[in-house]
């Protein structure tokens, strides 16, 4: 075992207190900005002791351990507690996972999103359950007069082995919440981890196969009316009048008002959306009566005029032009083509003017991205209920601790007096980040004062929702007269977005690059969606350099592993995101296990590697046309992200990864005509179908002993580019504009 201090910096602790009429609190600073929690507030009974309310045992040897983080999919509830059950030494057969509820006091960063629950809870959750572990051991050693060198511990049991004695877990409790934190504990060497690198079941299967309360749509609370919101038919547009009288007489229909769910002069955070604050609501005794009552709603409306968006964005300033007017794909195509004229430079190195000047030969292709709905299975929902002083909401969201912020504000009621529930999300993506409906379900509560939950239609989601920004890049490359890479070129934007990562690959490994970024204004509303912006940029790029790769007469696996190694051995400049020679790995990792160069007749083969949320992924891809069909045979991935925590859940977050990247890469799609956004429901928003999925999906991860880096993101921007690499050998044409199915049918 290595020693590792308990003081993981100067803002970051462990703290142990005894609790009135016995037990014992373990406080840590949960990453790096965590308060120590008063024992008055904890109030953990005789019998029990809590870490920082991570982990409870009982007298029985049952270990309670509380997950923070909201799960949305990405095993995060199981994976998190098996890294403190890990170092507590823990029986995980007799370990029992649930879900904290949102405490900022005791926690920060409670949310998901950037695939960085594990990577940056890892150092913490692995102190803090040696640190318990080890006042265990402290206690038995008082208790038996022994010296703690001689005790160690089995799964849940401390042992004597020279007396032979032996106590559980809960038996010392009492006695080690009586002593003094230690200053280092050790942590165990990964050669000995019982649990990290198992697979363990999802702690919640049980209940997701069996149908029991698990998800913001199952919430319920005696007296709980049902909401709904009518929103403007265009972005763009605001309200102006309504006439609800149809639906005031309508059966089991309460209350018909207007509300604003963020007030004009309110400064905006990072993930407060700016659309939409002017709303129709509608409350009744049930789902369906609401819904029908929504129906009749006649509104009037009016165009909104334009305004500068003031954010906090993380303590930043910032501040955005909301333009007045109805957006058309048409005019927002003709608005990026004139701001790609004027880009501004965000990285250059060497004289790429005069090497493209000089070049034998000059590849450049455009490529294009189109807005994206997140299409969540489960749709936006939020339980509210708003007594005076008092709120108690419940519901899915990604980001809550961001949200309480907002959901104070715009009530006005300090946040020590809201109480949220985190249940499981049914799907996110980056969607659940922008919790306006809670506030909206917040506001609505507090005008009736009644306990409600807000429900949006899917209609509601896709025709008012958060999208993927627009993108477009172009991309240049010179070859000299021997086919080796001089110079290269990009010039990429969005709306409203820049997607440009000037540091990542090729930057690095090309002496002559440039690369170049711009942005559009728009009234139209985007957000996070899974791997922003690399979700595009890893399309695009990996797509060109298998076109550069081919003009250069190289196979395009050793294409890329040539320019990997000039980034090893001589890198340009100092600023390159990436580790080469991680990236160069999951590249020959996918090559030996795909057995590329081995041709099949009828396949066709697409590679394509990207580095994102510190992770590295590289996939091939196998298709064939058959009947005119494509269809997927297999994909094969290669994945970097350090030691991996829960296996079999690793290999599940990189399947879905590459099943949602193929669905979106081939169909997704969303156009404007006049503010109103082109599809409203799944009959017209096509998704990937069951068909459609690989027949086959083999992941292979690089054992290299690393701490754990992101893995819910890194395997879903490239398999956009490793499809149309494939699609290109199998139709003899490139595939320069998502979604792929435009060009293959036309």
């Amino acid at each position: 075992m290595s020693p590792k201090t308990t003081t993981l910096n100067r803002r970051t602790f462990l703290k142990v207190s005894a609790l009135a009429g016995g037990g014992m609190m373990l406080s840590f600073n949960w990453l790096a900005g965590c308060q120590p929690k008063t024992d008055g507030a904890l109030g953990a009974s005789k019998e029990l002791y809590r870490l920082n309310g991570y982990i409870r045992i009982g007298d029985d040897g049952l270990v309670t351990l509380m997950s923070p983080n909201p799960e949305g999919g990405q095993n995060v509830k199981t994976s998190m507690p098996m890294i403190l059950a890990e170092e507590l030494d823990a029986d995980w057969s007799k370990v029992v996972v649930e879900q904290a509820p949102l405490d900022t006091d005791n926690f920060t960063r409670q949310f998901i999103g950037g695939s960085q629950a594990i990577r940056t809870g890892w150092t913490a959750l692995r102190t803090a359950g040696a640190t318990a572990r080890q006042m265990l051991l402290l206690a038995a050693s008082q208790t038996w007069n022994v010296p703690v060198s001689e005790i160690s511990t089995e799964p849940g049991i401390i042992i004597h082995k020279k007396s032979n004695k032996k106590a559980h877990f809960g038996e010392m409790a009492t006695l080690a919440a009586t002593l003094t934190v230690p200053k280092e504990v050790p942590l165990k060497e990964a050669e000995n981890f019982k649990i990290i690198g198992t697979s363990r079941k999802n702690v919640d299967l049980g209940k997701i196969v069996t149908g029991k309360p698990l998800f913001g749509m199952d919430f319920k609370k005696e007296g709980m009316l049902i909401a709904m919101i009518v929103h403007p038919p265009a972005l763009g547009k605001q309200l102006k009048s309504f006439d609800d009288t149809k639906a005031r007489k309508m059966p089991g229909i309460k209350a018909v008002f207007q509300i604003k769910s963020l007030q004009d002069d309110y400064k905006r955070t990072f993930f407060d959306t700016a659309q939409f604050t002017d709303l129709i609501a509608i409350v009744g005794e049930s789902t369906w009566q609401v819904l029908q009552a929504k129906k009749t709603i006649e509104a009037e409306w009016k165009i909104q005029e334009g305004y500068e968006e003031k954010r906090d964005r993380f303590g930043r300033d910032e501040i955005r032009l909301v333009p007045k007017g109805l957006e058309s794909t048409a005019t927002q195509e003709q608005a990026m083509k004139q701001a790609a004229q004027n880009p501004q430079t965000q990285r250059k190195d060497g004289n790429p003017e005069a090497a493209f000047n000089t070049a034998s030969k000059i590849i450049e292709r455009s490529y294009t991205g189109p807005f994206l709905s997140h299409n969540c299975m489960e749709p936006m929902n939020f339980f509210a209920h708003v007594q005076g002083e008092k709120v108690e909401c419940a519901g899915p969201l990604q980001k809550p601790e961001l949200t309480e912020q907002a959901l104070s504000s715009r009530l006005g009621i300090p946040i020590e007096n809201i109480e949220i529930a985190m249940t499981r999300l049914g799907g996110g993506y980056g969607r659940r980040s922008y919790a306006h409906w809670l506030i909206e379900a917040a506001v609505i509560s507090q005008k009736i004062n009644v306990p409600i939950k807000l429900i949006y239609t899917r209609e509601d989601e896709m025709t008012g929702g958060v999208y993927r920004s627009r993108y477009q890049a172009t991309y240049r490359a010179a070859l000299d007269q021997d086919n080796q890479l001089i110079a290269f070129h990009v010039n990429a934007g969005g709306l409203p977005e820049n997607p440009l990562f000037p540091n990542r690959f090729p930057a690095g490994a090309v002496d002559n690059y440039i690369a170049e970024g711009w942005e559009v204004p728009s009234n139209v509303t985007t957000g996070s969606f899974r791997a922003p912006r690399s979700n595009f940029m890893a399309c695009v790029e990996q797509s060109f350099l298998d076109e550069v790769a081919e003009a250069a007469g190289k196979d395009p696996i050793d294409f890329r592993l040539e320019l990997l190694a000039k980034a090893k051995e001589n890198p340009i400049g100092e600023e390159n995101d990436y580790d080469a020679d991680r990236y160069a790995k999951v590249l020959q990792l996918v090559k030996e296990k795909s057995n590329w160069g081995h041709s099949t007749p009828g396949v066709s083969r697409g590679v394509s590697a990207y580095f994102c949320h510190n992770s590295y992924a590289a996939q091939v891809l196998d298709l064939s046309i058959v009947n005119g069909e494509v269809k997927i045979d297999k994909v094969t991935n290669a994945i970097d992200c350090g030691m991996v925590v829960n296996p079999d859940a690793a290999k599940n977050l990189c399947e879905g990864a590459v099943v949602d990247g193929i669905g979106t890469a081939m169909f997704g799609e969303l156009t404007f005509e006049k503010g109103v956004v082109s599809k409203s429901n799944f009959h017209q928003y096509r998704q990937i179908r069951m068909k459609e999925a690989p027949a086959s999906i083999a992941t292979y991860f690089v054992d290299n002993g690393k701490d754990p880096s992101g893995l819910g993101e890194p395997a879903y921007p490239p398999v956009f580019a490793a499809l149309a690499n494939a699609l290109y050998k199998a139709t003899g044409k490139r595939f320069y504009n998502q979604p792929f199915i435009n060009q293959l049918n036309s």
